[in-house]
């Protein structure tokens, strides 16, 4: 069943979204990475835009300024393991319920995800285009002195997606359980080689 979530997002919307579950957004999306959290954290640097019960994208976009009309280009997803050292005190000050970005996260974001009810989602990698279309405006932008990758892009999205959920609000993570399972694999594996090659020892 397909499942849309709609900002604002409360904790109770997330409570039944499990990982490998594939979600559409709709409403409010900020384009959020790198200096934003830096500032945020580090810099103790208010955001100029309430992110409570909204979604950032870990995203660097390409965007078009037609006669002081804004056009999202493109806006693929950046690695999000990057944001991994801000994310938890991130999210416990901004409310932000969705981190949508690139590749997994790791134990800071669980906790944070489990803590304070929120997901980490993982929007496909060369698929830029595609994540630009499903941008209906740019209402906005943000600490546009940072140049376009870094400014926060406040945009209105549909049907923005699909997102894969990589940590859910239960602290799961499925790019470690599928990390697990690979190396418990692996070592049978490798087991089973050396049982059948023993003859040359």
């Amino acid at each position: 069943m397909k499942k849309t979530l709609s900002t604002p997002i409360t904790a109770a919307d997330l409570e039944d979204i499990h990982i490998g579950d594939i979600l559409y957004l709709n409403g409010s999306l900020i384009t959020c990475r790198d200096v934003a959290h830096r500032r945020l954290v580090e810099q103790n640097r208010a955001l100029p835009a309430d992110l409570d019960g909204l979604a950032i994208f870990h995203a660097g976009p390409i965007v078009r300024n037609d006669n002081g009309n804004w056009e999202m280009v493109s806006v693929g997803p950046t690695t999000s393991m990057r944001m991994e050292r801000f994310e938890k005190e991130f999210v416990r000050q901004t409310g932000v319920r969705l981190l949508i970005g690139k590749g997994g996260m790791g134990p800071e974001t669980e906790q944070a995800c489990e803590q304070f009810k929120a997901l980490h989602l993982v929007f496909p990698g060369g698929c830029a285009v595609v994540a630009a279309n499903c941008v209906k405006a740019i209402e906005r932008v943000e600490w546009q002195e940072l140049g376009m990758p870094e400014a926060l892009w406040v945009c209105r999205v549909k049907e923005f997606g699909p997102l894969i959920v990589s940590i859910d609000t239960h602290g799961n993570n499925l790019f470690q359980k599928n990390k697990n399972a690979y190396e418990a694999s692996k070592n049978q594996v490798a087991e089973e080689i050396k049982k059948q090659v023993a003859f040359i020892g």
